[in-house]
């Protein structure tokens, strides 16, 4: 049963002792992120999926990491302190590569380490779950309609699972917002964020397929995969979507929006 559906940004500034003075930039998210936490808490969720950009990126196929454990610090970025830890959801990966290793390309990998595309918003999400199982898959280079198909892929095998889940993509939205974006400046990328706001408002999931390649990658984004695949998952089902919180601080969109289920 899927119990939780939401799109998160994954910037490390959000950890605080990477951010420190820069959180009080970051006010609308971190307080958007908490009432994701609170309402992710009252779902109740035996495991949790977590879609990154980030990490083991394979071309042709979906990476699984299968490692028994997994570990997450950002030492990366300069905090020797902040620490996580987590464990696998074996049965899951076991059934969801089962059933569609045929039709879907999915690379199995075993590595301790998760990238900060899963680990912070695993930070602020799971904080009060400390027992709760995840599942990190990395999006691949494969066409937008293949990651819509894997999401109905995840469908399926949570929907034939007893287990309550939460899917959870994470990604950026424009990296070229202001000058000093780390990508450069596009005077498209406002308009690129703009438009996929309206659009999963609306609950265009194929409107979204067919945005202008052109206007995605002035954009220079990472979440759209992410969000594709989380669209899979969800398009046939009933629900409503709820922006908690968008701001570009530092030139790139930070995008909390929340899935609510009928």
């Amino acid at each position: 049963m899927l119990v939780f559906s939401a799109i998160v940004p994954h910037p490390p500034i959000l950890i605080p002792n990477v951010g420190k003075e820069n959180l009080d930039k970051l006010k609308k998210t971190i307080s958007a992120l908490e009432i994701l936490e609170n309402d992710l808490l009252a779902a109740r969720p035996d495991m949790a999926i977590i879609i990154s950009p980030h990490g083991e990126i394979n071309f042709n196929a979906f990476t699984i990491n299968t490692n028994q454990i997994y570990k997450a610090d950002f030492r990366n970025f300069g905090d020797f302190a902040t620490k996580l830890q987590f464990k696998p959801d074996l049965e899951f990966i076991n059934a969801l590569r089962g059933k569609n290793e045929t039709t879907s390309p999915m690379k199995l990998i075993s590595s301790e380490r998760l990238d900060h595309g899963s680990a912070v918003p695993l930070y602020y999400l799971l904080r009060r779950l400390p027992k709760t199982n995840i599942v990190p898959i990395n999006y691949c280079f494969l066409s937008y309609e293949k990651h819509l198909e894997f999401g109905a892929m995840i469908k399926e095998t949570i929907f034939s699972s007893d287990k309550r889940c939460a899917l959870i993509a994470s990604g950026d939205l424009s990296h070229r917002l202001s000058l000093r974006a780390p990508a450069g400046f596009s005077p498209q990328a406002k308009e690129f964020d703009k438009k996929l706001m309206q659009l999963l408002k609306k609950k265009n999931a194929d409107a979204i397929l067919n945005l202008d390649p052109k206007l995605i990658e002035e954009a220079g984004e990472c979440g759209l995969r992410s969000i594709l695949i989380l669209l899979g998952a969800i398009k046939e089902m009933n629900f409503e979507f709820e922006i908690l919180s968008y701001e570009a601080p530092f030139g790139v969109g930070y995008l909390v929006g929340e899935f609510r289920f009928a």
